[in-house]
Order: structure tokens, then sequence, then C-alpha cells
């Protein structure tokens, strides 16, 4: 497969839209109009939606290099990750930080947090916080971290088995640890929370969604992608031909997985929420598995159709992501107009705005970092638009 054509699969293009388009309902929701809310309460799938395109893209490229016998150089790849990721996340916070306006949320956790990438696991109430979305980046750049350094130990010795056993490992202790923690809290005894201010929303979110060893069902299904891909080329070529069969049965196993999370997060939560708790998280993973497999197939409508719009909004997925929050809450205190409107004319005007914010970021701050590593690097960068979509930053 050429550089090109590997860049420009409009089927991941389409995904990546619809997980930024997901995200963004889903923050905005009570500010969209009620025919809109339906899908929003749903959207934050597309956090999910975003993990295993990373789990995949990413372990594509960390794994390419052993598929043609070499080692992929570690220090290259953390390189490349901050020259992706760091400058356009850092002006971002550099706006919280020095401008109060700018903030959706009047708290905002220390800094070293940031810097850390620990917000997700020094949790107090993300519902009051300001930049609270990062936690997904957080999970990201733990996944970057460890990823390396867990294939080259793997590879070093290359073994089926040890590779099955590694991935159903962590995934069980995903369903494992999120049972133990859940089911104790809604046994007939009744909620008691780890502390007394803890209501159940809260220790739901800290507790069981915002940590990254919670969160890897989708990491670890996209990586799964990446191995069959290069290392079982026959099982690849198989699942790929069947591009329509992928898409009918990813879009049910979601929709199940979306009818098992219809409580989601609620104090009155359901055994069926429960277990979509436990179990969904591997479930939805796996549903969404398949829509990728169905993008990058042979003969799968997501791959041989290009919805009008999904390159604009792949390529400018990172920034739509750091900085609709933002935006929209700066339409909202300068835009009287919006206050208690739920219109189509609120929709127009949040998604001009935050497409402005966010194409001003690319333009400024993400594709030139990304021209100026591609040049300290002697690569041509002309197609640094089209390897973006290749990187993912979430």
């Amino acid at each position: 497969m050429t550089r090109s054509n590997s860049a420009r699969l409009p089927g991941l293009d389409t995904l990546r839209a619809i997980a930024i388009v997901a995200v963004m309902l889903y923050h905005l929701e009570s500010f969209l109009p009620e025919k809109m809310t339906a899908a929003a309460q749903f959207g934050w799938i597309g956090v999910d939606l975003f993990f295993v395109l990373s789990g995949y893209l990413i372990g594509t490229q960390l794994l390419r290099p052993y598929a043609h016998g070499e080692r992929p150089s570690v220090r290259q790849f953390y390189r490349r990750r901050a020259y992706r990721i760091l400058p356009a996340y850092l002006v971002v916070l550099w706006f919280y930080l020095v401008f109060p306006t700018w903030r959706e949320s009047p708290v905002l956790p220390p800094l070293w947090q940031f810097l850390t990438f620990t917000v997700n696991l020094f949790f107090v109430d993300f519902s009051h916080h300001a930049f609270s979305h990062v936690w997904s980046l957080c999970v990201e750049e733990h996944f970057y971290l460890v990823l390396p350094l867990l294939v080259i130990l793997l590879m070093r010795r290359p073994s089926l088995r040890k590779t099955v056993l590694v991935i159903g490992a962590v995934v069980l202790f995903g369903i494992c640890f999120r049972g133990y923690e859940l089911f104790s809290l809604i046994a007939p005894s009744g909620w008691s929370g780890r502390g007394v201010s803890d209501d159940f929303g809260t220790f739901y979110y800290k507790y069981l969604y915002y940590p990254t060893y919670s969160r890897l069902d989708g990491l670890v299904v996209g990586v799964t992608l990446a191995l069959v891909r290069l290392f079982r080329p026959g099982w690849w070529g198989w699942m790929t031909r069947r591009g329509h069969a992928a898409l009918i049965l990813g879009l049910a196993l979601t929709g199940f997985v979306c009818w098992m999370f219809r409580d989601h997060g609620m104090a009155d939560a359901t055994k069926v929420a429960a277990w979509g708790t436990v179990v969904g998280y591997p479930l939805l993973a796996a549903g969404l598995g398949l829509l990728v497999v169905s993008s990058v197939s042979s003969d799968g409508w997501l791959s041989r159709f290009r919805l009008p719009g999904a390159e604009l909004l792949a390529t400018l997925a990172f920034s739509l992501y750091l900085t609709h929050k933002e935006v929209a809450h700066l339409d909202r205190k300068y835009l009287p107009s919006l206050a208690g409107a739920r219109d189509a004319k609120t929709v127009v005007i949040y998604a001009v705005t935050c497409l402005l914010a966010a194409g001003a970021l690319y333009g400024l701050v993400e594709r030139p970092f990304m021209v100026l590593r591609d040049r300290s690097e002697r690569r041509r960068t002309e197609g640094v638009d089209a390897d973006m979509l290749r990187e993912p930053a979430l």
C-alpha cells in the first residue's frame, strides 16, 4: 500500500468525523434542540471510537517495522508524539491559565496535573472543573507511553499464545475491576460512597469512567486489529472482504451496548446498566472495531463513500476536541441571544464558531509544528495534512 493510499482512507475520515461530532454533541447537549438530545446523550461513545482508532493506527505504526524484520525507534516515536500533541495542547492550556474568561467553569485543577497528564487519576469533581474533557487525552498519553515498551518486551520472543494472554488479561482486568467496584455499591445493602462528599455519579466517573486502567478496552481492540493486519494477513483479508457484514454487526453490537447503557452513571442504575458498565466497554470496543474493519475493507459502504465534510472534520478533530467547550462557553457569554435558546440557529452558531477556532489552532499551531517535525527529520512536508490523519492525537 502506498503512502498516499494509506493516508487517504475515506472510511477512517468518516469515523473520526463521526467521533468528534458525537463528543461535541454530548458536551453541548443541554444547549441543543430537544430533538437532538436523544442522539447527544450517547455522544460519549465518540471517545471510545477515538480509542479504537488510536489503538489501530498507533499499533500499526509501532508494529509495522517488526513485520519487515526491523525494530521501531522508541525515541523517534515519543518525539513524533510530542510534536503532534504538545504544541496545541499547551497553547490551549495557556489560555486556561491566563484568561479566566476562556474557562467554561471557574474551577481549574492544579497545573501539575495537566502537565503530567494525570487529571483523570487525581479526580475531584469534573462536573465543576474547567478543561475536564482532557481526561481522555490523559488516557491516550498513558497508552502512548506504555505501548512501545510493551511491544519491545513482547517482540523479543514473539508468540501468538503470549500475545493473546496479554490482550485477554488486560480486558479481563477491566471487567473484574469495574465489577468489583460497582456491584458492591448497588447491592441490596444500599449506597455507601467512598467518602461523605461522593454521591453515586461522582463515584461512577471518579473510579469507573475516567481512570486509564478502567478504559483500555478500545485501545486494546485497536491494537489487536493492527496485529491481525500485520501478522495474520490471511485473517485480515478474510475480515476486510466482508465490509458490509462488519458494518452491520458493528452497528448492531454498538446499538446493543447503547441499550445497556441507557441508565449510564445514574444513581438508580438498573442491573442491565450495571452489567453495561462491567462488560459493556469491551463489547462496545468490539463493535467499534468492526466499524474500523468496515472502514478499511474492500467492499464496505464506509470505505467506498466519502461523507461530505468528513475530511475537514477529521483534520480538525484534535483542535475541535481541545476548544469546543470553551468556544461554546464564549458564545453564550458574549451573544446574549443564545441565552436559553435551543434552536437550529444556536446549532449553526456553535458549529461555525467552533470550526473557526479549531481552524485557527490547526493553521497557527498544529500544522506548523508538524511541518517543523518533518523538516527536522528531512522528510517531505507536502503531505503533512494527510499524515496527520494517520497520527491520531485522540
